[in-house]
């Protein structure tokens, strides 16, 4: 197998048909190559001398992640929305009247809501999601206890913050964030930086309020005075976020975002987009015309499925569209899906 890389040849062939016996003594089959690429990982470690620090961390890291995939696991065809907030709001705090609200409704509408598991914000959108709808990410932290309303077949406890945020952000489709702390603008800022640069998949954001509450208002100056107008973000990029005091506005932008989009994938160069409903001709000229500038070459057109997705049988029976896009453009496909939800071909699914 490949990407086993030892300093010792005879190592390498001696491990390689180790491993072969191990996964298959193990009944592992399918993707068998990634499981020898973990394994061979850790191998290397040793063979690197790496400190007893470095090796727990590593170790714990890959534990954790093993344990939240499991947690997740059940729930993969159902939709989840993230839900971002303060720890120190009391339950009678109109923030976690909010966050209770929003959660209630996202869950009527067939949404799962994933939380940090904590106390404030945390607890009161699984409150609002109720226990068979909700999950929790906690972290162990010495003084902040785990909400006791959460369920402890649906909560795992991290001991890393990073792999923690990677569990709240690779299973969700949508992220409400609630004013908060030092925490809740690391959670915000990472979300912020993932969908800027690419390294997520475009999600809708909503920055939740109370009525009269200027958290975010606050947030918004800054950003576009001190970021965008040092120069340090591009005009715009805050657009991609809903900025609201409203639990139906919320909702709503949401649900909307998922409206016609489904889903994306590379295939070399071109990025194709999955959708409900495929552009009429008229629409695609009307695509091109607006969002033509993002092609590296050639235009944005209909396709069939690519050969990378037919072999991986990859939601064949959904229409799709696809562009090679200039690479620094990947954070403007959040205007271009907002324009496909909105095409009136779109009004039929």
């Amino acid at each position: 197998m490949n990407n086993r890389r030892f300093a010792d040849p005879q190592l390498h062939a001696m491990l390689g048909k180790e491993i072969d016996r191990i996964l298959t003594g193990a009944g592992i089959s399918a993707d068998q190559d990634l499981v020898a690429r973990i394994i061979a990982s850790g191998l290397g470690l040793g063979q690197d001398e790496a400190t007893r620090l470095n090796l727990k961390i590593s170790a714990a890291a890959l534990e954790e992640m093993r344990e939240a995939f499991h947690l997740f696991s059940p729930y993969a065809d159902k939709p989840k929305a993230t839900i971002f907030g303060s720890a120190r709001t009391s339950p009678s705090d109109p923030l976690s009247q909010q966050a209770e609200s929003v959660a209630r409704k996202l869950s009527e509408a067939g949404w799962m809501l994933v939380t940090g598991a904590g106390p404030g914000i945390m607890e009161a959108a699984a409150t609002g999601a109720g226990a068979e709808n909700s999950l929790g990410v906690s972290i162990s932290l010495p003084f902040e206890a785990p909400a006791e309303t959460e369920q402890e077949d649906r909560r795992v406890t991290m001991k890393y913050f990073f792999t923690r945020k990677l569990m709240l952000v690779k299973e969700s489709s949508a992220f409400v964030c609630l004013p908060g702390g030092f925490g809740t603008m690391d959670e915000v800022f990472e979300l912020l930086t993932l969908q800027q640069t690419g390294k997520a998949e475009p999600a809708p954001i909503v920055l939740l309020d109370s009525f009269g509450g200027s958290y975010w208002e606050r947030f918004r100056t800054f950003i576009i005075g001190e970021l965008e107008g040092g120069g340090y973000t591009s005009p715009g990029d805050l657009d991609r976020v809903l900025i609201t005091h409203s639990v139906d506005d919320a909702v709503a932008e949401i649900l909307r975002f998922w409206r016609n989009y489904d889903s994306q994938r590379w295939v070399g160069d071109e990025l194709v987009l999955r959708l409900r409903a495929v552009p009429t001709a008229a629409e695609l000229e009307s695509i091109n015309a607006r969002f033509g500038g993002l092609c590296a070459s050639g235009v944005i057109e209909r396709t069939a499925p690519l050969a990378p997705e037919l072999r991986d049988a990859d939601q064949l029976d959904l229409p799709r569209i696809k562009l090679t896009l200039k690479p620094r453009k990947v954070g403007e496909l959040h205007r271009l899906i907002r324009m496909l939800n909105d095409l009136p071909s779109a009004n039929a699914v």
